[in-house]
């Protein structure tokens, strides 16, 4: 589909700035891992596919490569270049990526496929990728085997609605052995350290599906999480805070 699911585009139009004050960054054991699996050399064209507020964008750009995000949401793509000025940022839609056949040598999708993962987008990712072409899936996993991480995704769970989520596995489906090989799992460590004000706050508040919420809804949610901070025995009165991720990296295979 090229309309984009109203979780993202309300939740995103509304939240860009939040989304980068609070989202975290992304480990810095990925660059070996895009060099060495994904084959993104010095020089190579890569997608930055939902390139959002360019939060992995800078990752890649750190490689030396020239890096092309593609964005839907117009309150994404101008935080985008408040973030990164000069920076290439394209309005585009992961079924209608404006950039010619084999542009590419690799695509990166960082926190963004499960918006968009069908036959039709792999359909045009295969397109834009050069023969031998590799797809990357990226995202940060909370780590709920810590207790109060749990409880903030029991107060989120609730307003989730129909909106896309990594967790649940969805995103899988269209890998069916027609454009690209069955994602290839590596994890690293990562954590996420800051105030609550931000690894927290800022963290969920700018997650499309509470952005997007009533006034009402969102102050509950603001409500239970403030209450988690100051009663919460590893986060009260902490000035600064590790929040524990799981960076997922996946490599798909373009094929022939």
């Amino acid at each position: 589909m090229t309309d984009i699911h109203q979780a993202a585009a309300v939740g995103f139009g509304t939240a860009a700035g939040t989304y980068s004050q609070g989202r975290p960054d992304y480990p810095a054991a990925l660059q070996a891992w895009l060099g060495d699996v994904l084959h993104c050399s010095p020089g190579a064209t890569v997608i930055d596919l939902g390139a959002g507020t360019g939060k992995f964008t800078r990752l890649l750009q750190a490689m030396a490569l020239r890096v092309v995000g593609v964005e839907p949401v117009a309150a994404m793509r101008a935080e985008f270049s408040r973030q990164l000025p000069g920076g290439t940022i394209l309005d585009g839609t992961a079924t209608a990526i404006p950039l010619a056949d084999g542009a590419a040598q690799a695509i990166v999708c960082a926190q963004a496929f499960h918006w968009f993962a069908q036959p039709a987008a792999l359909a045009e990712m295969h397109r834009v990728l050069a023969p031998a072409g590799r797809l990357g899936l990226v995202w940060n996993v909370r780590d709920e085997s810590v207790d109060w991480v749990a409880a903030i995704s029991d107060i989120l769970r609730p307003h989730e609605g129909d909106t896309p989520r990594y967790h649940n596995g969805g995103w899988r489906l269209p890998f069916q052995g027609r454009y690209f090989t069955a994602p290839e799992l590596t994890c690293f460590d990562y954590t996420h350290v800051g105030s609550p004000a931000d690894v927290i706050m800022a963290r969920f508040l700018s997650v499309s599906f509470i952005a997007a919420l009533p006034a009402a809804h969102k102050a509950s949610v603001v409500q239970q999480l403030t209450t988690l901070i100051q009663t919460h025995p590893a986060l009260r009165g902490r000035e600064r805070i590790a929040f524990p991720y799981q960076t997922h990296a996946y490599l798909c295979r373009r094929l022939d």
